[in-house]
């Protein structure tokens, strides 16, 4: 299961406030790339897929496409302001190496394919 904490939720439903459809969700998922090998994605979107695993959390949907989830399961999502800075950080226990940037990691069964970040 993937847990959101409160802050995440509360900046997910500021900026899906800010979205001009209604129907938008918050779609989370893992793509091959990072120095790593894996790297995490979120963002919006509208479509949903029939193997998509449906997150509901204090009126917040979080969509994980079916290839990703077993990447996922166990993760919390969390919202950090610093001083003049914020974003999402992802905790997840699956992951067994991560990058200097912190945005790609590496599972013990998948090494997925390493890229230079940017």
């Amino acid at each position: 299961m993937i847990q959101i904490t409160e802050s995440a939720i509360t900046r997910m439903k500021e900026m899906l406030a800010q979205e001009d459809n209604e129907q938008q969700f918050v779609r989370f998922g893992v793509k091959y790339g990072g120095c790593s090998g894996l790297t995490y994605g979120l963002g919006f979107d509208n479509t949903k897929q029939t193997d998509d695993t449906i997150i509901e959390t204090n009126g917040v949907q979080l969509v994980v496409d079916a290839e990703s989830y077993p990447y996922l399961d166990g993760v919390e999502i969390d919202f950090v302001e610093t001083g003049m800075m914020g974003g999402f950080t992802i905790q997840n226990p699956n992951a067994r190496v991560t990058c200097g940037c912190g945005s790609s990691f590496r599972t013990a069964l998948d090494r997925g394919k390493k890229e230079k970040c940017d």
